[in-house]
């Protein structure tokens, strides 16, 4: 069965996830989505739901409030609609939004929750992982981990400036003249996060970065890229191991490199799938 999940926030705003939904099922994979992760943009997700709810696995679609670039939501505390999305997205609201995701899957009562993302995703679930160290999740699951300065390395010298001109005159949540990154319509003060915040920019390419968050989390689990991935700076596989490097729990971590495919998983939807089960079934966390 899979049916649509409202999911609120302790803030009011609604999330909207889907479930996958097997028989009996007592173990669950959340999927937190990165910037613009939804059905239309990324595919990949129904092939991984479908096959783990045949496999006797719940998986839970779990949409955040920069899954579009602008949405209509309802707010449930105040009773109003209000416009979320990537246009707008504040940082620190992640750990909030994963939160109400987990406490979803703590009240159906599951035995085992896996907490994965994909791109800007797994970055937050390590982002949480590091902030909530008896949080109950059993697994960890990052798909694609963005590494920001790739991106921001993309954002001009004349486009910086128009930022923070902007934002010394006072329109800091007004939408800037051009799209950063060359896709993202945002803010100015969204764009400065991107380029000056650290709560996200937890994975690297260089060895002697920054990547404190990830030496924080206690729990072991799994990444997954694809080898022709563009975020990496060319080099998919030592992008994965230099973060895994970092992990306490490095020796016990699973990497798996997807042949042949990039940030998205282009044509190779049903490998993702298959591995992530795979990896499932070898944690012993239930399924057929």
């Amino acid at each position: 069965m899979i049916k649509a999940l409202n999911i609120v926030t302790k803030t009011g705003t609604e999330l909207q996830g889907t479930l996958f939904k097997a028989a009996h099922a007592t173990t669950v994979l959340i999927a937190i989505t990165g910037v613009h992760g939804n059905f239309y943009s990324n595919p990949f997700y129904v092939n991984i739901g479908k096959t783990l709810m045949a496999a006797g696995i719940d998986f839970i679609y779990a949409q955040t409030r920069d899954a579009f670039n602008q949405v209509v939501s309802l707010n449930h505390l105040t009773g109003k609609k209000e416009l979320v999305g990537s246009w707008s997205e504040q940082f620190d609201d992640a750990n909030e939004d994963i939160a109400a995701y987990l406490s979803y899957a703590e009240e159906n009562q599951y035995q085992h929750i896996i907490l994965g993302g994909h791109s800007l995703g797994a970055n937050k679930v390590i982002y949480y992982l590091a902030n909530h160290a008896d949080v109950n999740v059993t697994k960890f699951l990052l798909l694609s981990p963005a590494n920001l300065k790739r991106l921001t390395d993309m954002v001009s010298l004349s486009e910086r400036n128009i930022i923070q001109k902007q934002i010394a005159a006072g329109n800091s949540n007004q939408l800037l003249p051009f799209e950063l990154f060359g896709w993202l319509p945002c803010t100015a003060k969204t764009a400065d996060q991107w380029l000056n915040s650290g709560i996200l920019d937890n994975v690297h390419s260089d060895l002697r970065a920054d990547f404190s968050q990830i030496e924080r989390i206690r729990l072991s689990g799994a990444m997954v890229i694809g080898t022709l991935d563009t975020f990496t700076y060319g080099d998919p596989i030592k992008y994965l191991k230099t973060i895994n490097a970092h992990f306490l729990s490095h020796a016990e971590n699973d990497l798996v490199f997807i042949q042949k495919t990039g940030h998205t998983y282009q044509n190779k939807d049903q490998k993702l799938a298959n591995e992530i089960l795979k990896l499932i079934k070898n944690w012993s966390l239930g399924g057929n």
